[in-house]
């Protein structure tokens, strides 16, 4: 008889991950990819690059569920049994590996947020989506700008002998300020320091105003990957911060606990990476709310949709 294993997809805005357990929660297979503005072919790409890794001999995948900001589409798509959303998954995620976790940090490629922990269970959060400054697309920008891979920040803002102060409260105004340094004739190292020190700071004064960091503090999201911003974070705070391996893949992992967890067991196939799926939005006219409704298509057929306010925009499949 084959082991139950359980898969979760966490899809955002920049990046895709997927992940397979056991019911050990020990990874049996793991994929990171861009999502380049396509939610669904990113799946399928997720979901081939999984099956490449997973033992069909020994195992069977029990149950599965989503989360990130496209939940909802690619919960319809692989037939989800747990759809939540990114807070629940990466405090999930992350207390399962550090039960101890006090404090979660995580900055993404263009959000952040801020996960207070107590008892393993998340308290209070906060999200910042609505600037760029102080996320991996801006030190993404920034590294293009000085000719840098941004993989080498880390190690070249160690190297630094002092951080060149940036003023990185605003995207246009940190630009301006780098541009300006490397006029003067600053040190790139200094500046890269600089950037990696702006964007701790920048978490600190606006995502986590108000918030009492306590340690232990678990540090996640493509971000935590690079050693200087971790440092700046270390210096600024005062206290150690813990970097995962698999940081980068909490939110998924996070789901698929909460998949295992859930106990309703649904049959699931590599087969849907091969089908084939569309999403068309309707204006419903049958009340004043006017619903832009998602309707999510898998060969041509109906297979869910959402976004009605009332039971007049339903629409059975």
């Amino acid at each position: 008889m084959k082991k139950k294993a359980y898969l979760g997809i966490d899809i955002g805005s920049i990046s895709t991950k997927g992940v397979i357990i056991d019911e050990n929660n020990t990874f049996l297979a793991e994929s990171y990819l861009w999502t380049e503005g396509n939610p669904i072919q990113a799946t399928r790409e997720v979901l081939h690059a999984l099956e490449e890794q997973f033992d069909r001999e020994h195992y069977r995948i029990a149950a599965s569920g989503t989360t990130g900001s496209a939940r909802k589409l690619v919960g319809s798509m692989i037939g989800a049994q747990v759809v939540k959303n990114e807070i629940t998954a990466h405090a999930v995620g992350t207390t399962t590996l550090h039960p101890e976790v006090r404090t979660i940090l995580e900055i993404g490629g263009q959000d952040s947020k801020i996960i207070c922990v107590e008892n393993g269970v998340a308290v209070d959060y906060a999200m910042n989506t609505l600037c760029a400054a102080g996320t991996g697309a801006f030190l993404s920008s920034q590294a293009h700008r000085l000719g840098v891979e941004v993989e080498e920040f880390g190690s070249i803002a160690l190297k630094a002998k002092k951080a060149a102060p940036i003023a990185a409260r605003c995207t246009v105004f940190a630009e301006s300020d780098l541009v300006h340094k490397l006029q003067v004739g600053c040190p790139k190292d200094e500046i890269i320091a600089g950037l990696c020190k702006a964007v701790a700071g920048n978490y600190l004064n606006n995502v986590a105003k108000g918030k009492k960091i306590i340690a232990p503090v678990v540090f996640q999201g493509g971000v935590s990957k690079n050693a200087g911003v971790v440092h700046m974070f270390e210096e600024e705070l005062g206290m150690p911060v813990m970097v995962d391996e698999k940081g980068h893949l909490m939110g998924a992992f996070g789901i698929a606990v909460l998949a295992r967890e859930d106990q309703s067991e649904g049959e699931f196939s590599f087969d849907v990476a091969q089908m084939d799926f569309k999403t068309r939005e309707v204006t419903c006219g049958k009340c004043a709310n006017h619903c832009e409704i998602i309707c999510v298509y898998r060969d041509g057929s109906l297979i869910d949709s959402w976004g009605n306010r009332c039971d007049n925009g339903a629409i059975r499949q």
